[in-house]
């Protein structure tokens, strides 16, 4: 579903590689764990494959589709990439309903409020459809941002720091709410996190990365 062959990025102010020589393979629906220490690169990898950023070096393909390498740069929004962000980025103006149908675009009005529906279902908020953001707890928003990076059908989801603005006595059990949901909508997934147990809960496979380069791969059950 995406592999990624010697990829090398650095920051226009940088003298040195800030992503050295990283590759990747990951099947479909596979959730994949990032691992790092803050300045590690593992945001800037998620903004790389989003096509946020542009390496100088390597390739990006997403199901057998080059979206980047030396002579082709493939625009975010053509990627069929969902992003949630780390403040979920949620219209504060918009009810839950139109935050999830803000992405659908070029289909009918019927078809966008039934997969409005279908999404709000998926995450268990249907009866919270005519609220704001400012009326759901923190985990409800997160789940109503993973709803709407599925609902325009991606073939990847990218989550960064998916679990940093939440309560600690929260954290495990919307681990485990946020693996049903993934594992329910058969995505395949990268989420990057600081946080051992996050990448525990989570992740099929790991990547440990430090100052850019990948130190540790591998299940996740063997590495961690």
């Amino acid at each position: 579903m995406l592999k990624i062959n010697k990829l090398h990025f650095k920051y226009k102010n940088s003298k040195i590689d800030n992503i050295e020589n990283f590759n990747l393979k990951i099947n479909k629906g596979e959730i994949v764990g990032i691992l790092g220490e803050s300045g590690s690169g593992k945001s800037t990898m998620l903004r790389i494959i989003a096509g946020l950023e542009q390496a100088y070096k390597g390739s990006i393909s997403i199901a057998d589709n080059i979206v980047y390498n030396e002579n082709k740069f493939v625009e975010p929004e053509k990627r069929g990439i969902g992003m949630v962000f780390q403040d979920y980025a949620l219209f504060p103006h918009m009810t839950i309903a139109k935050n999830i149908m803000f992405g659908l675009k070029k289909i009918n009005k019927t078809d966008k409020e039934k997969r409005m529906m279908d999404m709000l279902k998926l995450v268990n908020l249907e009866e919270h459809k005519d609220k704001y953001p400012h009326e759901l707890s923190g985990g409800q928003q997160q789940r109503v941002a993973i709803a709407r990076a599925l609902a325009p059908n991606p073939s990847i989801l990218l989550l960064d720091e998916p679990f940093s603005n939440l309560d600690a006595n929260l954290q495990e059990k919307i681990r485990t709410e946020l693996k049903e949901i993934i594992q329910r909508a058969n995505i395949t997934s990268i989420f990057v996190t600081h946080d051992k147990e996050d990448a525990k809960a989570l992740a099929d496979k790991v990547i440990i990365l430090e100052d850019g380069k990948i130190i540790k791969s591998g299940n996740a059950k063997d590495i961690l």
